[in-house]
């Protein structure tokens, strides 16, 4: 396993959609197993191949507080949303910053696994955000396209309050 360089905002490759996966090649084996340590070792709950410049529809994500609880999705398709949140969202291609963004609160998709055979993942809140969060960047999208105000510093979403 190996770190990859996660490619960040204004990087053309993260503007482009992302072609199918037909098989799961060793090399194909070898991303998901770089995209996971990439993920954990950055500190992020969801990571898209295309962020390590790789034009595959390959996602995977951990929101566990314990990164105990990982998920694959290979060839992702959102079968079902509803519900809404909002709330502060960021990526790790565009480090230190956050916007707000309104998703659904849960989400059911339909991917393969490793070994190619389908599956259905429904996930609710953190879940549900990341699994439209890192579909979109499948697709050549990222949240800044949706964010609602402006962009703030991570560091001013950590401050204390003066009433504190």
């Amino acid at each position: 396993m190996a770190l990859r360089e996660i490619r960040e905002y204004g990087d053309d490759v993260l503007a482009r959609p992302c072609k199918e996966v037909k098989e799961v090649t060793p090399r194909i084996r070898e991303l998901i197993d770089d995209m996971f340590e990439t993920m954990y070792d950055a500190n992020g709950v969801g990571l898209a191949a295309p962020q390590v410049g790789v034009l595959k529809r390959i996602v995977v994500i951990d929101c566990s507080p314990e990164c105990d609880d990982p998920h694959l999705l290979i060839n992702p398709v959102i079968l079902e949303t509803s519900g809404e949140q909002t709330g502060y969202e960021g990526c790790l291609s565009l480090p230190g910053k956050s916007g707000v963004v309104t998703r659904p609160n849960y989400v059911k998709v339909r991917a393969f696994d490793i070994d190619m055979k389908p599956f259905e993942l429904e996930g609710t809140e953190l879940l549900a955000r990341a699994i439209c969060h890192e579909c979109d960047h499948l697709d050549g999208h990222m949240y800044v396209e949706k964010v609602e105000g402006d962009l703030v510093n991570n560091e001013d979403l950590q401050q204390p309050s003066e009433e504190e």
